[in-house]
């Protein structure tokens, strides 16, 4: 059937909101979003609606504090009491449950909702949020993992081990990354320093660091952050120091506090994160290609045989050991791989690359 105008016979086009449902076309044509028709803002109003809508949660309840935070870091600038005025007009028309039973005030769907659920978010796209979010948490802006809260929220939720989705939920513990040396657990990082420095650098601008080294050594430091890396449980930042022209790591748990700046930079031309790992930076080389050969028993080398150390490396089968040769790049990690091995590799030679 037609849509109506109200208060005339005329036929129209549906009302937006239609698709949603009853509660939903009830908002999106109810006198608060008619009286909001009236300014130049109201499809801004109705955006910043489905924001709201997508980022209240059905396990637990939110705040308007917290969706306000969340709407600011997706880069949604609307004042807190904007936020409240909007969530009391969703609850009246949307199967939202207000808990004001003590302030603030806490929102979630209610138990018989289905909520609103993200365009396009099927199975197969949750599990790869939801691994995202399991494995990639330290390498994504802060602020853009508090913006797609909604989005894990709903995965989870479509992820549910007593849903329907048996094989998807399933699938979560089915895979994992494992460590490949001593399992050790992470240094605490100070949650603050972690969004300032993820901020600076999605931003391009420069950040103020109060760092202390491993010598114990405590200094500020005004820095150009250009990479964040993760080397087993720790995380680097890789950056030049204002006045340089080199590149430095720093631990980011040894920095004790951040503050980003209002000036922005332009990324060196010639920086690039991926040369830097292959240079060995992070394993305290300086890209110094050698030719390495060395012996090392049967046991011990059968896996570089399966992994070997670069394209060219040649391996010579003798009764009791393997004899390698490999270009690779010169670092102390190298020493101390060649180092665990104990007196199962010997004959450790390093020549200038060709």
């Amino acid at each position: 059937m037609a849509g109506k105008w109200a208060g005339s016979d005329k036929k129209a086009t549906p009302r937006f909101g239609a698709g949603l449902g009853y509660h939903a076309t009830n908002y999106f044509n109810s006198p608060f979003t008619c009286i909001m028709s009236r300014r130049p803002n109201n499809l801004e109003t109705v955006k910043l609606a489905l924001e709201i809508l997508h980022r209240i949660p059905r396990s637990r309840k939110i705040t308007a504090l917290e969706l306000h935070q969340q709407l600011l870091h997706a880069g949604i600038d609307r004042d807190l009491r904007t936020v409240q005025r909007q969530l009391e007009a969703l609850t009246a028309h949307f199967d939202i449950e207000r808990d004001d039973r003590s302030k603030p005030y806490g929102y979630r769907w209610k138990a018989h909702s289905k909520g609103l659920s993200l365009p396009g978010l099927n199975e197969q796209e949750s599990l790869v949020l939801a691994l995202a979010q399991r494995y990639l948490q330290n390498l994504m802006p802060a602020s853009l993992m508090k913006s797609m809260e909604g989005f894990f929220s709903q995965a989870r939720i479509n992820l549910d081990p007593y849903s329907s989705k048996k094989a998807e939920s399933e699938w979560l513990e089915k895979v994992r990354v494992v460590d490949t040396t001593q399992p050790l657990l992470p240094p605490k990082i100070d949650a603050g320093v972690f969004e300032a420095v993820s901020l600076a650098l999605y931003k391009n601008v420069w950040l103020e660091v109060d760092y202390l080294n491993a010598s114990g050594k405590r200094a500020r430091h005004n820095v150009m952050p250009l990479g964040l890396a993760q080397q087993g449980p720790r995380l680097y930042l890789v950056c030049r120091f204002e006045g340089y022209e080199n590149e430095r790591s720093l631990a980011i748990h040894r920095i004790k506090a951040a503050a980003v700046s209002g000036l922005t930079f332009t990324r060196p031309e010639g920086f690039s994160l991926e040369k830097y790992d292959d240079d060995a930076r992070f394993g305290f080389g300086e890209g110094e290609h050698i030719r390495l050969s060395f012996k090392i028993t049967k046991v011990a080398g059968q896996h570089l045989l399966e992994t070997p150390l670069s394209e060219d490396q040649r391996g010579v089968e003798h009764d009791d050991h393997f004899a390698f040769t490999a270009t690779v790049v010169d670092s102390e990690r190298l020493d101390w791989w060649l180092r665990g091995f104990g007196d199962q590799a010997w004959g450790i030679e390093k020549s200038p690359a060709p």
